[in-house]
């Protein structure tokens, strides 16, 4: 859906920005020219209505001329800085919760083409922890939105709900090849439930990135579902190839994510989220007479930037 708006929105802005130009270079030249002719045979100053009656710009141009600089502007802000994204799911409980509307910075990783999402000019690489939203592999007509948790080269294990991560060594250099497990201390139990089962919330230290997960030890891990990948012997071990990134859901135990389906491709991502400039509740009973997409209430507390989105220096931003 998002793809088919950057082509609407590329489509108005081209047709408006073409109609304005041709109303400025061939048609205002010649409205001037009948004005003037008005002007020198009354010898007087026409009032701006006289004018409109004598040489009226037409509809369409008028129209166009006046939103082409919003739609031109829109379609640049969209498509190369910032991008509005809906939390459809809470697969990234308790960071992002649905109702949430979020800001995703297009620019982080590179500038693409908004049409055919190819990397036009690259910047930065995705780093540990960034929350990325990205075209979902398997139908890239769906935009994801997952933690950044391996770097290509990097080994990943997820294993009785806990991450190890062996991180690549720097080509051409030498390292110690060792899991690290990622710390997490507990803060909260049963503020969050998924069916019967109350959820543990952690704080997970993810290489100096401290962002909240939520855990349930009553819940197995699905490693019967994981991807299977050829180059490790485990289900639930893998190692991230070039130019890809292994993502999770902050809420561990209801997130498809690349335990499930494999890697996001560099080409994938749409770019970083940054900001939640607006939070929506919807808890409204199953016996109102109003429908569930409209809101109850505005959570305020939660606008503003993302926790975890960026590095910080301990667990206790």
């Amino acid at each position: 859906m998002a793809s088919y708006f950057s082509i609407l929105l590329f489509i108005l802005t081209v047709t408006t920005g073409f109609i304005w130009l041709l109303d400025a270079v061939l048609w205002a030249p010649k409205r001037k020219q009948k004005l003037a002719a008005a002007s020198g045979a009354t010898q007087l100053d026409l009032e701006e209505d006289v004018k409109h009656r004598i040489a009226p710009q037409h509809p369409v141009a008028e129209f166009s001329e006046s939103v082409f600089p919003v739609i031109a502007f829109v379609f640049v802000l969209r498509s190369f800085l910032y991008e509005p994204f809906q939390i459809p799911s809470g697969s990234m409980m308790p960071t992002l919760l649905v109702g949430d509307f979020i800001l995703v910075e297009k620019y982080s990783y590179g500038l693409r083409n908004p049409l055919a999402n190819e990397m036009l000019v690259e910047f930065e690489q995705p780093e540990r922890g960034d929350i990325a939203v990205f075209k979902f592999p398997k139908n890239p007509n769906l935009d994801y939105i997952k933690r950044v948790v391996g770097l290509p080269g990097d080994r990943i294990i997820y294993r009785n709900k806990y991450l190890y991560i062996q991180k690549a060594c720097p080509q051409g250099e030498k390292c110690e090849q060792k899991f690290a497990e990622m710390e997490k201390v507990l803060v909260e139990r049963g503020e969050f439930q998924q069916g019967p089962y109350k959820l543990d919330r952690y704080v997970e230290d993810l290489d100096g990135v401290a962002h909240d997960v939520l855990l349930s030890y009553r819940l197995p891990d699905m490693t019967a579902q994981y991807y299977k990948q050829s180059a490790t012997a485990r289900r639930d071990e893998w190692i991230v190839p070039e130019d890809s990134y292994f993502v999770l859901g902050d809420n561990r135990d209801n997130s498809e994510d690349s335990r499930y389906w494999g890697f996001v491709p560099k080409e994938n991502l749409v770019g970083k989220a940054v900001f939640i400039w607006m939070s929506f509740e919807f808890e409204r009973d199953e016996d109102s007479a109003l429908p569930s997409w409209i809101p109850t209430g505005i959570r305020f507390s939660r606008l503003g930037k993302i926790p975890g989105a960026s590095v910080v220096e301990s667990v206790n931003e």
